[in-house]
């Protein structure tokens, strides 16, 4: 009996023994993993330009209005996500900042139901006209118009936005060199296919697009013109790590991705190595069309953005190498034609909700989905599966009897709103990139490499449930209990 209560004595301090070590091994390589300096050139990570500028009186408060107050990043960021981001800063939390906010879906949509309840008359728009919700140009949809697109674009050449902020940070993209020179053409050509789109509204006048002695009302049959007459059109499915700062100090891109909770667990080489969740950059989701011919040249794009708009647009400022980009899908012929005919229901619609729901803040996003909602369902559409992660559209606003079409899409995909983990499958498939090797986040690449590594195998685990968790910890201090417990009873026995 002595041996017993001894072994079980030995035991626990053994136990204690291994979990202080696991505690200097794990802090150790965590921090080295937060630490790691990113393999891109001329890329740093947000962390690094906010350590070196933190000391500068002013600036962080100034970094934090351009974020909350930008187009982009500061429809996304919820009052609590902002609080959040700027706690690390301000707690210079420079690991938690490389892996912001590092929660799973499902709570980022509680803190979006929140201040839909809570500030939605705050954050909500001042006005709820179309033309703020879907670009037109110089098309309305009070008047019957035609645009002769045999005529070349008069729209310009494309001014990038780039705004100093000082201390060498700016923010905004520049031009890039091989899709700005298209500008004119794309420009025109995206608030076409937005005004034909918008043909299907109730109270727009008739809108027409000529081409090659083709007349189109819709953005299929502007499709069929422009094949009719020879021209090649190819609509890609393309994905991409969302960049939700567009910084750039020192004359270098800022990485600043926006990191979920997959719920998938990454797997430990060795038994003293804990498991930890895998957390993914979020990932940008369009299609792009080219239509290349021996006079239209044009590169368009159309996604639900964090601007509110689900439509056609631009494609034409130069991406941050970081971000990668990865076709999934490309489709030519009738195929394409199809997806430009869905991508065009998907304009009117969201114009529609829009309309409808002047209650929904943030522009709708999240709420009626983000950029990759409508990806996923069209994917579905045209090839059986989805592989877009996350979906986030509360599906019971999709209830407009003329959008029945869309409606059954939205259905139909898988959703990201009552907690439970998506397939690996929608995981990866976000992903920038097939080749996991050449992903540049730091630390990303080791974990989703040996993550989808296990997939393959069939090991990779999920993240254990809230009754796994309780069970787990009970067990812990059961074994505390014990070793305590034997301890005692070696000691007294010695005694």
């Amino acid at each position: 009996m002595r041996r017993i209560f001894r072994d079980v004595a030995v035991a626990g301090r053994v136990s204690f023994a291994r979990s202080a070590a696991f505690a200097v091994v794990w802090c150790t390589l965590m921090a080295a993993q937060t630490m790691a300096a990113p393999t891109l050139p001329n890329t740093v990570p947000l962390s690094q330009m906010l350590r070196e500028l933190s000391a500068q009186p002013g600036f962080t408060e100034k970094l934090l209005a351009a974020i909350n107050g930008g187009e982009k990043a500061g429809a996304v960021l919820t009052p609590k996500l902002f609080d959040l981001l700027r706690s690390l800063i301000l707690g210079k939390d420079w690991s938690g900042l490389d892996r912001f906010p590092g929660w799973t879906i499902g709570r980022v949509n509680g803190t979006v139901d929140l201040g839909t309840r809570i500030f939605g008359e705050k954050l909500k728009p001042a006005t709820r006209a179309l033309a703020q919700w879907v670009t037109l140009g110089p098309y309305t949809l009070e008047a019957a118009e035609t645009e002769d697109l045999d005529k070349p674009s008069n729209r310009g050449e494309l001014k990038a936005e780039i705004t100093d902020l000082g201390a060498e940070v700016s923010r905004g993209d520049g031009p890039d060199p091989k899709l700005a020179p298209l500008h004119a053409e794309s420009q025109r050509l995206a608030e076409v296919l937005n005004r034909l789109s918008l043909n299907r509204l109730d109270d727009a006048q008739s809108f027409r697009a000529t081409f090659g002695g083709r007349t189109a009302h819709t953005p299929e049959e502007l499709i069929d013109a422009l094949s009719a007459n020879g021209y090649r059109i190819t609509v890609s499915d393309v994905r991409y790590f969302a960049n939700f700062g567009h910084f750039h100090y020192k004359g270098q891109d800022v990485m600043m991705p926006f990191f979920l909770d997959s719920q998938l667990m990454v797997p430990a080489d060795h038994w003293w190595q804990r498991r930890r969740h895998l957390l993914v950059p979020v990932a940008h989701a369009e299609y792009e069309l080219m239509v290349e011919g021996p006079r239209l040249h044009a590169d368009v794009t159309f996604y639900f953005g964090i601007d509110g708009r689900a439509e056609f647009r631009t494609n034409d400022l130069l991406n941050q190498p970081w971000v990668m980009g990865r076709h999934a899908h490309e489709y030519e012929g009738a195929q394409a034609r199809e997806v430009i005919r869905l991508l065009g229901g998907f304009t009117a619609a969201y114009a529609r909700l829009h309309l409808a729901n002047p209650q929904i803040p943030f522009g709708g996003y999240y709420t009626l989905g983000v950029c990759q909602d409508a990806v996923s369902a069209i994917e579905l559409k045209m090839t059986g599966k989805t592989t877009l992660f996350p979906n986030t559209a509360q599906t019971e606003f999709f209830s407009d009897a003329k959008d029945a079409e869309v409606n059954a899409l939205m259905a139909a995909i898988p959703k990201d709103r009552d907690g439970v983990a998506p397939a690996p499958e929608r995981v990866f498939g976000s992903l920038p990139t097939a080749d996991f090797s050449t992903i540049t986040v730091p630390g990303l690449r080791e974990d989703v490499q040996r993550s989808y590594a296990a997939h393959q195998r069939g090991e990779l685990a999920r993240s254990p449930g809230v009754w796994q968790w309780v069970l787990e910890g009970l067990a812990f201090i059961a074994s505390i209990i014990l070793s305590l417990w034997g301890y005692r009873r070696y000691q007294k026995m010695q005694d």
